[in-house]
């Protein structure tokens, strides 16, 4: 069964919902504060602080695009510069920056929120100097920024802390998020590699039973003809029948150790043997009361389990089929590891044939069809009366994706 993978949740979302709240509550905090401390107008402050308010409330809730929102921009320079007359300043600085830090919380660039600092503090030396006109004022420069000194610095200061803790979450948000796009990620590579493994583990499974099939019933099917040739032939042709029973009964053992090497790949408790091992033992099987002369020249080479076994199979096929069509009594049998590739050769004395007449039948077809799927590549030779070779050549390993 497949395990659920869950999408992170995107703890930004409720960052900005409880960072607009916060806002809002402060802003309703600060006006509620300005009324309180200029009673004596609070006939137009609190028209005005209402005015802010819900126009804050459709600014930070309603409108999710910038262009909106810019209504909403000019109408708090408004209400401010009315704030800023009818309360000689008071708190107008922290309204300022409650307004501002919506505004930080929603640009993702430093640029744009430099800019609107910027203007806000032209925008609040302007409302000061409106205000000190319509109070009959005059307006000198110099000594409104020096008056109003200590609010400046308040509203930089409050910039570069805020949106150094913004920018500080975002690239945090960042970090947490691709992380856990990697752990998703992951999760779905284990997923696959467990159903690849089960893939590999059946394909493996039914290439055995294939094997099986192929190689150890065509053996089977082999025996049982030889032998019933020899039964017809025992009486006209005693040399012959035994032969024929000698091919069988080599064949019959091949058969055997085909299907006990598929037993133990199948239950997993195939014991090691190097190649040079494996091939000695099918020697020496093919040579124990047959009656054959082998000779052999075998290096010692690592190859994977598929050439290794190809090479066995192929080994055994080619002892059979020179015993039992060309009646050949003696082999020679060489492996070696020759620029990067294995060469395989079998030699037999047998009868031969006219290379015309030569067709391959299932089992040198089934031979040169695994070779070609390993990368490699087989040739039969042969004359009349001068035997019978198999030329076999693989790649070692890493040179062969079928290999692998």
């Amino acid at each position: 069964m497949k395990k659920q993978t869950t999408l992170p949740v995107d703890r930004g979302l409720h960052f900005l919902r409880y960072g607009k709240a916060v806002v809002y509550c402060l802003l309703v905090a600060m006006l509620i504060i300005l009324i309180a401390v200029n009673l004596n107008y609070w006939y137009v402050l609190l028209p005005v602080s209402i005015v802010i308010l819900v126009e804050n409330a459709v600014k930070i809730w309603a409108f999710k695009t910038y262009p909106p929102k810019i209504v909403c921009y000019v109408i708090d320079i408004i209400s401010m510069l009315v704030l800023t007359y009818f309360s000689d300043g008071a708190l107008i600085s922290t309204i300022y920056i409650v307004i501002l830090s919506e505004f930080y919380l929603y640009q993702k660039k430093l640029s744009a929120s430099i800019a609107i600092c910027a203007c806000s503090l032209v925008t609040f030396l302007a409302t000061f100097a409106i205000s000190n006109v319509f109070n009959g004022e005059g307006v000198d420069i110099a000594r409104l920024v020096v008056s109003a000194f200590n609010d400046l610095l308040i509203i930089v200061t409050h910039f570069l802390i805020f949106n150094f803790a913004i920018q500080i979450y975002r690239k945090n948000k960042e970090i947490t998020s691709a992380l856990d796009e990697l752990n998703a990620s992951n999760e779905k590579l284990r997923i696959a590699y467990g159903e690849l493994q089960e893939i590999t583990v059946l394909e493996e499974r039914q290439r055995i039973a294939k094997d099986i099939h192929d190689t150890a019933g065509h053996s089977i099917t082999t025996v049982i003809m030889q032998t019933e040739a020899a039964k017809l032939t025992i009486d006209s042709d005693p040399e012959g029948a035994k032969r024929k029973i000698s091919a069988a009964n080599l064949q019959a053992k091949h058969a055997l150790e085909e299907l006990r090497e598929s037993v133990h790949l199948l239950s997993g408790t195939n014991e090691y043997l190097s190649l040079k091992d494996k091939l000695a033992r099918i020697l020496h099987e093919s040579t124990d009361g047959t009656g054959l002369a082998v000779r052999s020249d075998v290096d010692d080479i690592d190859l994977c389990d598929a050439k290794s076994r190809f090479i066995c199979n192929t080994l055994k096929e080619g002892i059979s089929n020179g015993l039992r069509h060309g009646g050949a009594t003696a082999f020679y049998f060489e492996l070696k590891e020759r620029e990067g590739a294995v060469e395989f050769l079998l030699s037999d004395n047998g009868k031969g044939m006219d290379p015309a007449l030569l067709k391959e039948g299932f089992g040198l077809t089934g031979m040169r069809k695994r070779a070609e799927s390993l990368g490699g590549e087989v040739r039969f030779e042969t004359e009349q009366d001068e035997g019978f070779e198999i030329h076999l050549s693989l790649p070692t390993d890493g040179k062969s994706e079928g290999a692998k």
